[in-house]
């Protein structure tokens, strides 16, 4: 059986929500990076560990928190190793617009990944982009590189649109599937 763990930050409980679904999908652990972006004790044991790492951070200013920065660039000692060499890799992030320049925090998760030396897997999903649309559709958004989630600014953790918690859920069933024809 393969090991999945999602490691995230959460500001505002949105991204947690996310997780738990992506873990669910997975089969997986969660692990959070606390809002200091560090890891709790038998963290960096537990990613170590790990057939699949799949990170989560919500995007605030066109990019990734500054938590999650600081867990990626602390990671620099586990790369020096190799430490996660031919792991496989996701991520998912979300924020309050719909664009809100997801995109560039998938990229740096993809990015991060890479340099660790892993396997990117991406959504895999097509998106729904007919006018018949809706937010309850999955992968509503259309991502490719990952899972990408709208949270409205003023809406609560209960409100994210279903679309994207079932697109996170498949996201982490994809992640896990392909991690086990791997190991």
């Amino acid at each position: 059986m393969t090991k999945t763990v999602v490691v995230y930050y959460s500001g505002y409980g949105h991204t947690k929500r996310v997780a738990e679904y992506v873990r669910d999908g997975a089969d997986g652990t969660l692990l959070a990076i606390d809002a200091e972006g560090n890891l709790p004790e038998g963290g960096w044991e537990l990613l170590a560990a790990a057939d699949a790492i799949i990170f989560g951070t919500p995007t605030y200013m066109g990019n990734a928190a500054w938590q999650f920065k600081k867990f990626a660039d602390t990671s620099s000692k586990v790369w020096f190793t190799r430490g996660w060499q031919d792991k496989v890799f996701g991520g998912f992030t979300n924020s309050a617009s719909f664009n809100g320049d997801k995109a560039v925090t998938m990229i740096a998760l993809q990015t991060l990944a890479s340099q660790h030396g892993g396997i990117w897997v991406s959504l895999g999903l097509m998106p729904a982009n007919s006018k018949a649309a809706q937010r309850t559709d999955i992968n509503n958004l259309g991502g490719s590189v990952g899972v990408l989630v709208q949270s409205p600014a003023d809406a609560s953790t209960d409100e994210i649109p279903q679309g994207d918690l079932d697109t996170a859920k498949a996201y982490g069933q994809r992640v896990a599937s392909i991690a086990a024809r791997l190991s």
